[in-house]
This record gives C-alpha cells, structure tokens and sequence, in this order.
C-alpha cells in the first residue's frame, strides 16, 4: 500500500512551516546556499540537518509559539 503526503494534515499553518523550515537553515549556516542553488541541488545530508532539528527541538518551540498565538492571537 502506498503512502500518501498529505501536507494538509498540519496542525500549523505551511507559512509557519516555512519560516521554522528557513530559520533552521539559517541556523545551520545553510540558507545562502538555498537561496543561491534552491533546495532540489542539496544534498540528503544537508535537509536532513534541517528536518532532524525541526522534528527535535524545533517542535517543542512550535508547539510553543502556537499555544502563544491561541492565547493572544493580537501576536
């Protein structure tokens, strides 16, 4: 059976995904070479960097930002 990538079943909006997907980037020094080449020329190892710390602690700081926003949503 395959599986199907519903990118709509996010509990954040994609621009959310987005931004927390670029910050990462940014943080691992990675985002001017995106930039520069787009992220089909990266390499497995260099999105993996990025996936891995938005599935690690990013998701602690999203999970965060969104309770945030449900309680003041003027943010």
């Amino acid at each position: 059976m395959s599986r199907k990538n519903n990118r709509n079943n996010s509990v954040l909006p994609q621009s959310v995904l987005e931004d927390f997907k670029w910050e990462v980037a940014e943080e691992l020094g990675l985002s001017s070479k995106i930039k520069s080449q787009g992220w089909e020329n990266m390499t497995s190892r260099e999105c993996g960097h990025v996936g891995g710390r938005i599935g690690g602690s990013m998701v602690k700081t999203m999970i965060r930002r969104a309770k945030e926003s449900l309680n003041n949503p003027s943010l």
